[in-house]
């Protein structure tokens, strides 16, 4: 018996084409993974499914319901969890639950049954805002909150998207037990791992269903957009950086060839110790991984690096600069992306160029002909004038990416730059982070999946506030005897011993 029957479903907005003759079914209780780059159209047609859209073309059947003729009767028995994880962050955890059961016209109460097992979880935390959560929780509390009124169906729109290997592998346990209660899960992801727990996949390009099948079968027909070649990378005998800052306009002469230096670094709120006596330090053109779970101290130490807080004690240098009473020098003289690609949407291509390398504080006259320069380098020139919410992901992520080293900082941040991103336009963002580095320069990144750990030259991993273990990805594989950067990561990652909230 099917759960769901799509058929010859087409959404388009103006001229742009979401859904293109869409139609593939669901089995009642299957797991069922929806995969595909940025744009493909898989939340378009959750919102379909969901009964937040009207398709242009096409019917959906839902439970055996139609999405348009019979929506309320779909909203009852459906739970959608979108990306973002459709939580009210100014309520406590306990008020969503609430919240959600009422709009439901039922009680947590009535629904607890079914929620216990995750939101026994988190109950001690029911008086917390949800804005004050780690990942891992908000993710427990969002499924609560879409399982709460006892659903046959539930959507989940990339649920795991920026969260640790560990949670992840959580929440798709938690699916397990769902399953085995006889919910249709219908699940988009962009990790390769989550797709293989799925028992079948459609893989959507372009708003087309390409194709659909087991997870293996789909993953090796498209292996060109799941797997694509590796990168290769000059070693670093074969880069030669000069010996003095001439090519780093802004590094500080104080700079040695440590680039980022840390001793005995402490972040401590009240009693709680964030970041607790971590030491390290980054070589010039080196790419160095900072990973951690949820809650590790990764982002505390982050913010310190990049002049966002001061530590509590313990000393530090970032591009010569001292990370506790030079850290307004510290923001003007590094790169920084966010997972969120720091762009304005609605400027131009030029436009963004101008505005970050005026805030950079490149000479007037250099900005002209450094922007040429930027958009033949990356191709761009004909696209200059395109506003930037206009462009594929993978060219934002570029040119993000090319703003942030613009005016050649020592080192540039990137906190999770590729969060979300399908594995092709992943490689092609790290072929720019190799390019950098080969220029000499420094690449501080984090990020949460494990085959981008094994691009790094060193990585430190951090566990209950502390650096647990630090080395190049063969050397950390070959300490804990393990057989990838994954299993290396969820080894240490399960031996903390302090709540992530």
């Amino acid at each position: 018996m099917n759960s769901i029957e799509v058929q010859h479903i087409s959404k388009s907005y103006g001229k742009v084409q979401a859904l293109q003759d869409v139609s593939f079914s669901v089995e009642q209780g299957e797991v069922f993974g929806l995969i595909g780059p940025d744009g493909a159209g898989k939340t378009t047609l959750f919102r379909v499914l969901a009964t937040l859209l009207l398709p242009d073309e096409g019917q959906a059947l839902v439970d055996g319901y139609d999405t348009v003729g019979q929506m309320t009767e779909i909203r009852k028995r459906v739970g959608y969890m979108p990306g973002k994880f459709s939580l009210y962050l100014d309520l406590t955890v306990e008020e969503n639950l609430t919240f959600f059961a009422t709009l439901f016209g039922t009680t947590v109460e009535e629904g607890y049954d079914t929620i216990k097992a995750i939101y026994s979880q988190i109950e001690r935390f029911k008086d917390r805002r949800a804005g004050a959560l780690s990942g891992g929780m908000k993710q427990k509390l969002a499924l609560s909150c879409a399982l709460v009124h006892k659903p046959s169906v539930l959507f989940l729109d990339e649920p795991t998207t920026g969260v640790d290997p560990v949670s992840r592998k959580e929440f798709w346990e938690m699916l397990g037990t769902l399953k085995e209660q006889g919910i249709t899960i219908v699940a988009a992801t962009p990790y390769l791992d989550e797709v293989r727990r799925c028992e079948r996949v459609a893989f959507l390009d372009q708003g087309c269903l390409r194709g659909i099948g087991e997870p293996e079968e789909i993953l090796e027909r498209f292996k060109d957009v799941f797997n694509p070649p590796g990168i290769e990378r000059k070693t670093k005998a074969d880069t030669q950086f000069p010996a003095d800052n001439s090519q780093f306009p802004i590094l500080n002469s104080q700079c040695s060839d440590n680039v980022i230096e840390v001793e005995h670094l402490v972040k401590a709120f009240g009693n709680f110790h964030a970041v607790d006596d971590i030491s390290f330090s980054v070589k010039r053109g080196e790419i160095f991984g900072f990973l951690g779970a949820n809650g590790a101290g990764k982002t505390t130490a982050m913010h310190m690096l990049t002049g966002l807080n001061q530590p509590t004690s313990g000393t530090g240098t970032v591009v010569g600069y001292d990370i506790c009473t030079q850290y307004e020098e510290i923001k003007k003289h590094i790169g920084y992306m966010s997972q969120r690609f720091s762009l304005y949407e609605d400027l131009t291509v030029r436009e963004n160029i101008r505005l970050f390398a005026g805030i950079y504080g490149i000479k007037e006259g250099e900005i002209a002909r450094k922007t040429d320069e930027l958009l033949e380098r990356l191709k761009f020139t004909a696209h200059g004038n395109d506003i930037v919410k206009s462009l594929p992901l993978g060219w934002k992520q570029k040119l993000a990416f090319s703003v942030s080293i613009f005016h050649e900082p020592g080192v540039v941040f990137l906190d999770e730059p590729t969060g979300g991103v399908d594995p092709a336009t992943r490689r092609q963002f790290w072929e720019l982070i190799y390019e950098a580095a080969g220029r000499g320069i420094t690449v501080f990144v984090t990020t949460h999946y494990m085959d981008e750990a094994e691009y790094c030259d060193r990585i430190s991993i951090m566990v209950d506030g502390k650096i647990k273990a630090i080395g190049s990805p063969e050397e950390l594989k070959r300490n804990y005897g393990q057989p990838d950067m994954d299993h290396v990561f969820t080894y240490l990652a399960r031996q903390a011993t302090r709540s992530s909230d």
